[in-house]
């Protein structure tokens, strides 16, 4: 670090303690990097942020009370100077999308922490997006087969809108209407209508195959073996 350089701020958000303290320990070990805040969950990770306004914050992407995705979206809100990187056991080109989606700037699978994370975290904190090369492989892989599923515009069609993809989001985890209302700030007769548009652009005839869909896409994800 150059003399004179501002110190990195970072704060890491993980369920795990072990996980936490891997990285920890990694971070620190780099001149002018200090962790300053730690978060066992989503809502935590939001206030830590909120409060602290690190440089950057790491989030594991499957965590109790909020998931990364959410937690990002509200730690930019709560502190528009923080950058985030999401890091997770998941290889999907759709979760890969749906984080950049939200802000994020890096993706880093849990797999390649030990060769990757100093390199994400400098990246990132320089205003790069990150994604690792295993990453970047399976991004190119999921181009390659929508390519072969038909034009671009077919397939636009029968995606979901953002909006849309929320209230999936949010019905998938189990929530009412009315909660759904509350917690996008928009009518319950709206939220009514979306789903039913949703149910019929996806062809989808109940909850739980609407819940299939949402993991399958990486809109949600299974909550962790508890083994």
């Amino acid at each position: 670090m150059r003399k004179g350089a501002k110190k990195l701020r970072l704060l890491i958000a993980d369920d795990h303690e072990l996980v936490r303290q891997g990285i920890r320990s990694t971070l620190q070990a780099r001149r002018g990097w200090s962790v300053v805040g730690e978060a066992i969950n989503g809502d935590e990770a939001v206030r830590k942020a909120r409060d602290l306004q690190p440089d950057l914050a790491i989030l594991d992407i499957t965590m109790p009370q909020l998931d990364g995705l959410e937690a990002t979206r509200r730690i930019l809100k709560v502190a528009p100077n923080t950058k985030v990187l999401i890091l997770t056991m998941h290889e999907s080109d759709q979760m890969v999308r749906r984080v950049l989606e939200t802000g994020a700037r890096g993706y880093v699978l849990k797999s390649d922490l030990a060769t990757q994370l100093v390199k994400a975290v400098a990246q990132v904190c320089e205003g790069r997006v990150f994604l690792t090369p295993r990453v970047s492989e399976i991004v190119l892989q999921g181009f390659l087969e929508q390519k072969k599923e038909g034009p671009p515009l077919e397939r636009e069609e029968k995606s979901p809108t953002a909006r849309e993809t929320e209230v999936i989001r949010l019905l998938a985890e189990g929530k009412s209407n009315k909660q759904i209302s509350a917690i996008l700030g928009i009518a319950v007769r709206t939220v009514e209508t979306h789903r039913a548009k949703i149910m019929l652009k996806l062809k989808l005839h109940s909850i739980v195959e609407l819940v299939h869909y949402a993991t399958r896409r990486g809109i949600v994800t299974l909550p962790p073996d508890p083994r």
